[in-house]
């Protein structure tokens, strides 16, 4: 349903205008836009429920025209002969009264109607694919835009003149990457999920709706998506074909523009993003209290829970022994505080000893670009092989086409290998912020403890009578009847 269309009304006004024709009273709408005309009536999102009978009773069902109904011979017919065997009414508009498929003239009608809707289908899939292998060839880009760029057109509703990253959409990702490149260990595509929807960042899609003048649904991130985004060559700049980078004579692939990082920082995604042994070391992004995962119980050494009541302002408490942990079967009586107080303790620690502090922040340096090129030289050669494998270029014009590319990117190869090269890694580099700062504009309690844990804070919380021992430089208090509590 674009901006600009109107058939939405039209399709209204008509079907409208074909209930009054049979005094019929509309008692629902199938409303499925967006949704694609070949696709099975029964399983439409709004269609579907009234013709599997889940929605009530009703006496008949009314079509802007045939081809609403379904864009194929058999989906139509499937429908119209189920309102008959179910004696409801069937309705389209320009068609003089319901439709009577026991008669053998309408019935006719019907069929060459839903046939000539088949057929328009057909020449439209006909007419995109011839159009799709033309942009293809030319390297031009077709469909929507990869998360991070977007589609420049010098007239409006006109042909993509050029490709451009998208100013606020593209620094989302990048920073996204640039956060796992510095902690895979602890922040993966699930983390930075979380933390992308709790910061109200547009979605994909609700970016892509936005883009185009529509308005955003709120849908949220998902791992899955945001890890397969980061992995995609697409954001290398390339032209895509079925998830792979369209090839060009050279043998190179075809690229739009330039791309959210190079070649050598895809790969090091690549390992930082690939399946790991053992059981999962990410950051839990969900939690709402600032010091889970972060305070210890200072009896038995476990982690400390939190927990809530009716009436009771949340607490941190050790509820090892009660789960019956045998490393806790000592702990007692396990140490419990309110959260706000330790909260704001740990906090006020934490400023007064880190927040005047100057922020380094870890990045990857991809290097001084020979290793670059040379990364993207050996992913060509490397899908010139599979394809070859494959069976393509068997043909002698294709076979001498492939020795001819192949020979080329080798030589440039093993060209680069004999220049120098400034190798990739991972390099320090001053924020111009301070701990403080970051902190007071963190956005969440979550933004909050990930900081603590950047810096390795542990907090240790001992009950009231505990003995504990004093070590120089770290927090201690309390004050007399709580529970004892240290950090560092």
């Amino acid at each position: 349903m674009k901006a600009a269309t109107s058939s939405p009304e039209r399709q209204l006004e008509d079907v409208v205008a074909a209930a009054e024709s049979v005094g019929g009273h509309i008692i629902g709408w199938a409303d499925d836009w967006e949704v694609s005309g070949a696709t099975d009536p029964m399983t439409r999102p709004q269609l579907g429920p009234w013709l599997r009978d889940e929605r009530g009773p009703y006496d008949g069902l009314v079509a802007a025209a045939v081809d609403r109904l379904g864009r194929n011979v058999v989906d139509c017919l499937n429908t119209g002969y189920k309102m008959r065997d179910d004696g409801k009414l069937l309705v389209t508009h320009g068609h003089e009264g319901p439709w009577d498929l026991n008669d053998p003239t309408d019935e006719n009608r019907f069929t060459m109607e839903a046939w000539g809707a088949q057929m328009e289908l057909r020449a439209i899939q006909r007419r995109n694919r011839s159009t799709t292998v033309k942009m293809r060839a030319v390297g031009r880009p077709k469909g929507k835009p990869a998360f991070g760029f977007q589609y420049i057109r010098e007239v409006m509703g006109g042909k993509v003149d050029r490709v451009e990253l998208h100013p606020h959409a593209s620094l989302v990702l990048q920073n996204v990457a640039r956060r796992i490149l510095a902690d895979p260990e602890n922040i993966t595509p699930s983390s930075e999920a979380a933390r992308l929807n709790r910061e109200g960042e547009l979605s994909p899609a609700d970016q892509l709706a936005v883009m185009y003048g529509r308005v955003p649904q709120g849908r949220p991130w998902y791992p899955t998506s945001l890890r397969n985004m980061l992995l995609s060559e697409a954001a290398l700049g390339y032209l895509m074909h079925r998830d792979r980078p369209v090839v060009g004579q050279d043998g190179n692939p075809m690229r739009l523009c330039d791309g959210l990082w190079d070649r050598a920082t895809h790969e090091e995604l690549k390992r930082a993003l690939a399946p790991k042994a053992g059981a999962y070391r990410g950051r839990r992004s969900n939690r709402s209290y600032l010091l889970t995962e972060v305070a210890l119980c200072g009896l038995c050494g476990n982690r400390l829970y939190t927990q809530t009541s009716a009436g009771n302002p949340p607490r941190y408490v050790c509820t090892a022994r009660n789960k019956g942990w045998p490393s806790a079967a000592h702990c007692r009586p396990a140490p419990l505080v309110q959260a706000h107080i330790l909260d704001r303790s740990v906090s006020t620690w934490f400023l007064q000893n880190y927040g005047d502090g100057i922020l380094m922040e870890r990045v990857y340096d991809p290097g001084n670009g020979v290793q670059e090129r040379m990364a993207e030289l050996r992913a060509s050669l490397e899908r010139l092989r599979t394809d070859r494998q494959c069976g393509l270029y068997d043909s002698p014009d294709d076979s001498q086409w492939f020795r001819d590319r192949y020979t080329e990117l080798t030589r440039e190869l093993a060209a680069l290998q004999l220049e120098p090269h400034r190798g990739p890694g991972m390099v320090e580099r001053p924020t111009g912020e301070t701990v403080a700062s970051r902190w007071n504009k963190a956005p969440d309690v979550q933004s909050r403890k990930e900081i603590l844990m950047d810096f390795n804070i542990r907090v240790t919380l001992y009950p009231s009578g505990a003995p504990m021992r004093w070590v120089p430089g770290v927090m201690h208090g309390p004050e007399r009847g709580a529970s004892k509590l240290s950090a560092g």
